[in-house]
């Protein structure tokens, strides 16, 4: 097997290894972890003293850990699309919506390496939700689906009944003799639902349990948090087998674990939102044949960075028109700290997420994240951040885009008590926001008409939009093409709006059955 040097020199070109050709280096297997709503402190590795997450920290430790990593959108699919095409989210057309679709002119990295003779697949959750085939995709964004294998003991209410590292096992021993292997585990938790009361039988001291200082600190929402911490160290248990799994075919080592989330914790005033709760997300890598380990990188980082990255260990020519960059660099070094003083920002946006807004209307925004602040541009302030409290439905559409949850309700029947924090994360929103995010890391107090700020203010506000037009956003340039989108739910309330159904199926849909909400 080549060194890592010897490798990372013959990185370019492998891929006729990939494809089965004469050269004998062997690239490496890669294993996608993708929580579902998680934030970025929520691990034991960054210092959350309650969660215990030994999975994530030990490819942490081994490998290397980025403390400013962040998703594109605060909403599953849009933040997923990016993860498979590179590319901002106000860059893949319906792609960049909750229930929306992906554009059949935007090219994947899953089908690249498919094409290029990897073995492809995933279980649990993919690229979703949504409607993959609308855009004129022949083939699934997220290569063959291996989700047969359920657990056979029951499991706690909330917890999805697929068996991930069962499943995994069925990847692997489908896989041809030889090749290399992209296996993308997108686990369910810690999306909401959650069954009450789990983190405390699981001995968590809610008394340890860190609340944002966005959210009243109250005995509820701490119980809220620690069923949170419950369902992430699931994630964290099923990561583990995977692990186990490889090191037991001593294929871990040529490995490369990336341990990620999608989106921020499913709470008022992060999920959805552009704060910190919202897109600041875990990351942990591990690829001891080309990563040294033991490091903590401290650049910025994007999830548009992923698809780069695995091409480029996979001997690959990068998707066109990309917006990320490859990880390699940052992962070969053998420094940590901050390596490139190019990555010294990343940057996100929001248009739609759930249909909770009367016609279907988006909350454009867009945000510019340095290491001292936090800029926010809301294109539409007069609009509600959250869908607002007129927009109320027999599926309990009040202030929408803030998952049902018991953070929710606390919040809306003590209003009179905490009014502040209600109004920060129910209320509307100026048009501009600015945080500093070193004496303010939950975002709490927005510094965007305080005289003291007003040169840091225009600055980052004249950054965002020169970076913005440069990379040919819509929004920026006064084009909305999201608002009409078609909302491609098929179960649920939601369906009623999904314009691609007939009147009588989207009668039928609505309200029928139960699943797990998105």
């Amino acid at each position: 097997m080549l060194s890592r040097r010897e490798w990372l020199a013959a990185a370019t070109g492998l891929g006729a290894a990939a494809c089965g050709g004469s050269a004998s280096a062997k690239p490496p297997n890669i294993l996608f972890a993708l929580a579902d709503d998680q934030s970025y402190p929520h691990t034991g590795a960054s210092g959350d003293p309650v969660v215990q997450t030994p999975a994530f920290d030990r490819v942490a430790a081994e490998g290397v850990l980025f403390t400013h990593s962040f998703a594109t959108c605060p909403s599953c699919t849009p933040s997923r699309t990016s993860i498979l095409t590179g590319r901002q989210m106000w860059r893949t057309g319906d792609g960049g919506l909750l229930y929306g679709t992906i554009p059949a002119d935007l090219p994947l990295v899953t089908h690249r390496l498919a094409d290029a003779g990897w073995h492809v697949g995933f279980t649990g959750k993919c690229w979703a939700p949504g409607d993959w085939q609308a855009g004129g995709l022949t083939r699934h964004p997220n290569g063959r689906e291996y989700n047969q294998r359920l657990h056979a003991e029951p499991v706690p209410v909330g917890i999805d009944q697929r068996d991930y590292a069962a499943n995994f096992d069925d990847f692997l021993a489908g896989r041809p003799s030889g090749a290399p292997f992209f296996f993308w585990f997108g686990c369910t938790e810690p999306h909401r639902i959650y069954e009450d009361g789990a983190g405390r039988r699981r001995g968590m001291r809610l008394e340890d349990v860190r609340v944002p200082a966005s959210l009243p600190d109250a005995e509820r929402l701490r119980g809220d948090i620690a069923d949170y911490y419950f369902e992430i160290e699931w994630f964290d248990r099923q990561l583990a087998k995977m692990l186990a799994r490889l090191e037991e075919m001593g294929e871990l080592d040529n490995t490369l674990v990336v341990v990620t989330s999608d989106n921020g914790m499913p709470f008022p005033r992060a999920k959805v939102n552009l704060y910190d709760p919202g897109l600041h997300m875990p990351l942990a890598v591990r690829w001891p044949e080309g990563v040294p380990g033991g490091r903590t990188v401290d650049d910025f980082v994007s999830h548009t960075d992923f698809a780069p990255t695995f091409l480029e260990i996979a001997g690959l020519e990068p998707l066109p028109d990309i917006d990320g960059r490859s990880l390699l660099p940052l992962l070969a070094a053998s420094g940590q700290g901050v390596l490139d003083p190019a990555r010294d920002h990343a940057m996100g946006g929001l248009e739609r997420h759930t249909w909770c807004r009367p016609e279907g209307a988006t909350y454009p925004a867009r945000m510019l994240r340095t290491r001292e602040f936090l800029y926010i541009r809301n294109f539409e302030p007069d609009r509600w951040p959250t869908g607002g409290p007129e927009f109320v439905s027999s599926n309990k559409t009040f202030h929408g885009d803030v998952d049902a949850c018991p953070a929710k309700d606390f919040m809306i029947e003590n209003r009179e008590r905490f009014p502040a924090l209600y109004e920060l994360a129910f209320g509307k929103r100026p048009a501009e926001e600015l945080y500093d995010v070193r004496a303010d890391p939950d975002n709490v107090k927005n510094l965007a008409g305080d005289p003291a700020y007003a040169s840091q203010k225009q600055a980052l506000a004249e950054r965002l939009e020169s970076e913005l037009r440069t990379s040919g956003d819509p929004r920026i340039e006064g084009r909305d093409i999201w608002q009409q989108a078609v909302y491609h739910q098929t179960i649920g309330f939601g369906a009623t709006f999904n314009r691609s159904l007939s009147e009588a199926e989207r009668e039928e849909a609505a309200g029928r059955g139960s699943h797990k909400p998105e």
